[in-house]
């Protein structure tokens, strides 16, 4: 047995297919077909049901996927063990970042981490925080940014930096002529939301609950962006809740919209985190250095009160 046929036993449990496996081991097909045979011979079992379309694991072979998984994570330990020792921050780094945080961070910290660390080759992917916990759990990630906490045993979490929720509201709303917004003002009937998957929607939902128990789960408009969301709110359809550094991008003739919460004010913790195997943890460090530096200047805000981005 080796790690080799291992990581393409997990190559295939994750396509469902031999050829994009080998695809992305940059192998043959009959190669890889070859070295899968010589594991289930050596094991006298049955990895993967090549009856069913697309392949399946049998029910030994779930288990077997699962060990190889720390195995080859508990080999690649080794590799960063000598880049630490050698104090080289390189290589292939796979980050995700939830929707509503992409847009506004990667701008302020990508061009600055890419030439203080060059040799680190990083790949960015948008992606909702249920996919990053399932990748981080697979490891198809290698650590996330995004709105925490989230109280998953197998991943660790660091502090970025605490965002405030600001309030958009136009000028035919009810809290027109308000300059400071608090909690007890919102209504979840008038409150235009980002589509279900999104957890700055859960938070708002949260936000909402805190002085009104029962929610109508009905609401009459969603939508995919919060610059949607603007738009809509410009056509006079209620108002939105938008997180600080989106409230940045905001034109000059639409500014006098915003309005900040009496303090504490709302606000979601945002996170960079990874699974608890800590791998890779030279890259993470130098990320969350980064990017804590830059924000920094961008959020001085610190009387606030965190509102969990689960739905509860």
């Amino acid at each position: 047995m080796t790690i080799t046929q291992l990581k393409y036993a997990l190559a295939i449990a994750e396509h469902k297919n031999f050829t994009k496996a080998a695809e992305k081991c940059f192998v043959t097909q009959p190669t890889l077909s070859t070295q899968i045979q010589k594991l289930e011979d050596e094991l006298d079992i049955i990895i993967f049901d090549r009856s069913k379309k697309p392949i399946e694991l049998t029910d030994v072979g779930r288990k077997i996927v699962f060990q190889a998984r720390n195995i080859v994570n508990e080999a690649d330990r080794i590799q960063d063990i000598v880049d630490q020792q050698k104090g080289f921050i390189g290589g292939e780094f796979r980050l995700g970042i939830i929707p509503t945080v992409m847009p506004t961070l990667l701008p302020m910290f990508l061009k600055n981490f890419i030439k203080k660390y060059p040799k680190v080759k990083l790949k960015i992917e948008e992606l909702t925080t249920e996919e990053i916990l399932a990748r981080l759990s697979d490891g198809h990630l290698d650590a996330a940014i995004a709105a925490t906490p989230l109280e998953s045993d197998n991943i660790k979490e660091r502090v970025l930096y605490y965002e405030p929720f600001v309030a958009y509201i136009p000028p035919n709303h009810r809290l027109k002529d308000k300059k400071i917004i608090e909690v007890s003002d919102l209504n979840i009937d008038d409150m235009l939301l980002l589509e279900d998957g999104h957890c700055f929607r859960d938070g708002v939902i949260n936000l909402c609950k805190t002085f009104k128990d029962q929610i109508d789960e009905n609401f009459q408009l969603e939508s995919g962006s919060i610059e949607t969301l603007i738009k809509l709110s410009n056509e006079g359809l209620g108002m939105t809740l938008l997180p600080y550094l989106h409230t940045l991008d905001v034109k000059d003739n639409l500014s006098s919209n915003l309005r900040h919460f009496k303090e504490p004010s709302p606000a979601r913790e945002v996170s960079i985190i990874y699974h608890k195997s800590e791998l890779k943890m030279q890259i993470i460090n130098a990320l969350h250095d980064v990017i804590s530096g830059i924000i920094r200047g961008a959020i001085a805000f610190q009387n606030v009160e965190i509102i969990s981005p689960k739905a509860k």
